[in-house]
């Protein structure tokens, strides 16, 4: 990028993938979509703004309004948030639907950008099926990005078709494509720029001195190690009935919502096992910054295989060791974080990780400084202005 595009603020485009700006809010704005939009509110390398939520029922929506439990958007003159709505909130399962829907998408996105007054805006989706089949000919650029492989993803497996022809229609359109790990990009295997732009931290929560213990981390004998995260079939629950059976003095903490409890429920009576409800992110921050090891004990499936683990990141912040069962995006964090071969093949790797203890200060604040969100989306910015003044049939095949 020249010094002359780079003091080109351009408008842009940001849509959600199955998730709203509500949601974002209802989880403290944590996920890698949720702190990208902030970089774009902020940004002065962005101009006009138009954020836009995926298709919602008209009844769901007019629920939600009436009710108010819809976070309000902070918009301004040159920031403004669009709800979709249709008849039903779920996409078509036929080729010819779904094509539909994204280009009935792609109309009403048009008309409100055309409202906000963008001018050749620069996309930037979260969706695959609105990267690969909105047409967007009123764009300067469209970038595609993954956090997720969605074709394995469980919850969506009757998409899995629509995905397949989603990822064949970016690459054969040279979309752009920015994912948290070269594993999704492989899968993609895009013709068009692509580069891998793995997950960050915010810097302003992990510094400052060491917060109080949460009183219910207290109450759990110690040494204790935090696995952080949706507790789901992800887990490998197996593996660790295992490291708790193999490590009764360890205290493993379970820290997260219970997205199935058919999945959990082998742990609940496991004596130095504790499955403690999600929190808040200052609850949050303050428990990593207090506890003596972390783990990353998910088990091994290509969706796992694909992933950016945020958490990890996160522990590091907190200047954890960390112990990761081993897969390609944890292979290159540094000598904090030992790999294993599975969860039940942790108690070595915990032991070790206990006795390297918790980083120094200046190490942990080292951590942070190269690995915030704010050096991530600059990268993610010189992404989406590329050749801005140019339109996607005019883009060089050259990459990033």
């Amino acid at each position: 990028m020249t010094d002359a595009e780079e003091q080109v603020a351009r408008d842009h485009v940001f849509t959600f993938s199955y998730e709203t700006y509500n949601d974002a809010v209802q989880r403290g704005m944590m996920r890698p979509p949720d702190r990208i939009l902030q970089t774009l509110m902020t940004s002065p390398r962005v101009g006009r703004l138009l954020v836009a939520n995926p298709w919602r029922s008209r009844l769901g929506h007019g629920v939600r309004r009436i009710t108010g439990r819809d976070a309000g958007f902070p918009e301004t003159p040159t920031r403004r948030l669009v709800q979709p709505v249709r008849l039903s909130r779920a996409d078509p399962l036929t080729p010819r639907g779904l094509v539909a829907s994204m280009r009935a998408y792609d109309r009403v996105l048009r008309e409100e950008a055309d409202r906000l007054g963008l001018v050749a805006p620069c996309v930037l989706t979260t969706n695959p099926l609105v990267a690969a089949f909105a047409p967007f000919a009123w764009a300067s650029t469209v970038t595609y990005f993954g956090r997720d492989d969605w074709l394995s993803a469980d919850d969506r497996a009757r998409y899995r078709p629509a995905f397949r022809a989603a990822y064949r229609q970016i690459r054969e359109s040279e979309i752009a494509v920015v994912a948290v790990s070269q594993q999704i990009i492989d899968r993609i295997d895009p013709r068009g720029p692509a580069r891998v732009i793995p997950n960050g931290i915010d810097p302003a929560e992990w510094l400052g001195p060491r917060p109080e213990m949460p009183a219910w981390l207290a109450r759990i004998p110690g040494p204790r190690a935090l696995y952080v995260g949706t507790l789901d079939a992800r887990l490998d629950v197996d593996g660790i009935l295992s490291l708790s059976a193999s490590r009764p003095e360890l205290g493993i903490v379970l820290l997260g919502p219970v997205g199935d409890e058919a999945a959990v429920a082998p742990l609940r009576d496991r004596r130095n096992v504790w499955i403690q409800p999600g929190v808040g992110r200052t609850e949050l921050v303050a428990a990593l910054r207090n506890a003596d090891a972390a783990l990353l004990a998910h088990r091994r499936t290509p969706l796992t295989e694909a992933m950016s683990p945020l958490k990890v990141y996160e522990y590091l912040a907190a200047g954890l060791p960390v112990v990761a069962i081993d897969l390609p995006p944890v292979r290159d964090l540094g000598p904090r974080v030992l790999l294993t071969g599975g969860t039940a093949e942790m108690g070595e790797a915990v032991d070790a990780a206990l006795a390297m203890g918790v980083a120094s200060e200046d190490e942990r604040v080292a951590w942070i400084a190269q690995n915030s969100w704010s050096a991530r989306h600059a990268a993610l910015l010189d992404v989406t202005t590329r050749s801005a003044l140019f339109r996607r049939g005019e883009e060089s095949r050259s990459g990033v």
